[in-house]
């Protein structure tokens, strides 16, 4: 068992996935509207996740230490798909993202190297949290995921940024250093098809509608709340996305370090497609494990149809982001 990260029992407890498939969408001139359908995704059984809280310090060499050793633990406990916090090879702040950053397209990337490796030695679906990205002269908040070949399945950057000023309590603001992606990641993988968001990207329910829409099985999160928010919104946000789009959401948070500036909240949790959490824990370093049973978003969409129930007469969703349009 991986030194100094606890271990939490699951609280309940195969080959490739075809590409998405978007169903009755139309071009307009805003983009493209898909109605009445979500896209289909194959059913991947049930599957284990495990969601590492890791310490997280200003040796990078160690947080990639530490999370090689929590994905071999989480493979050696039965986990199929494992998923890292956000900024987990470095401290969380806009001092530290341009000195860890790499270029994980040209390299050398250390971290996206040890990732693959890792993913391949374990034989798992692995979502890598997220590591700052330094790309064509910007910098991104990046997250990586990998199959159990160690192959590149889909790298997303955030596409929303942390500002916040909230008097007297907490002020960030990630675009002093930071640039927002662009684009949507829906990713097939062995382990369910995974619409990826980071952190902050939680708070806008258009883009999970959107994920639900192209048939995501689960939201995957990396994120690191404070402990302002946290308290108030963590739990809370994966269990309204869930319950809004019927789907797994999956919420994967550092270890806070009393020594670092920024507190992280913790309480990585993974919450069921009728918005009950599932599994969850404190703020200190920690595997979370569940099961995830893929036949219930099935279930839970079909007993209680919401988006056949939409008033599409009404509004729609627009994708401006689909091939489509």
């Amino acid at each position: 068992m991986l030194a100094g990260l606890a271990q939490r029992a699951p609280l309940c407890f195969k080959s490739p996935l075809p590409t998405s498939r978007l169903l009755s969408c139309a071009k307009t001139r805003a983009g493209t509207l898909c109605t009445r359908a979500m896209a289909e995704a194959a059913d991947p059984g049930k599957v284990k996740v495990a969601l590492c809280q890791l310490h997280v310090t200003a040796d990078k060499e160690q947080n990639l230490a530490t999370a090689k050793a929590a994905i071999e633990d989480a493979a050696r406990q039965g986990a199929k798909l494992v998923v890292l916090p956000e900024m987990w090879n470095c401290p969380y702040s806009n001092d530290s993202f341009p000195t860890y950053a790499e270029d994980i397209d040209n390299g050398p990337s250390p971290s996206t190297d040890m990732l693959a490796a890792a993913a391949k030695a374990a034989g798992v679906t692995l979502v890598g949290g997220s590591v700052p990205e330094r790309s064509q002269g910007k910098l991104y908040n990046t997250c990586c995921v990998f199959d159990h070949t160690g192959k590149l399945l889909a790298k997303h950057r955030k596409l929303h940024l942390f500002d916040i000023d909230i008097p007297g309590k907490m002020t960030f603001k990630e675009s002093l250093t930071l640039t927002p992606g662009e684009s949507p990641t829906v990713v097939d993988t062995a382990a369910g098809r995974l619409g990826v968001g980071i952190c902050y990207d939680i708070r806008f329910p258009e883009l999970a509608m959107l994920y639900a829409q192209r048939g995501v099985q689960a939201l995957v999160y990396p994120g690191a709340f404070n402990t302002v928010t946290g308290p108030l919104h963590w739990e809370l946000l994966a269990r309204a996305r869930a319950v809004d789009n019927q789907c797994f959401v999956i919420t994967c948070s550092p270890a806070r370090n009393p020594d670092a500036g920024y507190q992280a909240w913790g309480h990585s949790t993974v919450v069921g497609p009728f918005a009950e959490v599932l599994a969850t824990c404190e703020h200190e370093p920690e595997m979370v494990f569940a099961e995830l049973d893929f036949a219930q978003v099935k279930e839970r969409r079909t007993n209680l149809p919401l988006v056949q129930q939409k008033r599409h007469d009404l509004y729609e969703l627009v994708d401006r982001s689909s091939p489509a349009s």
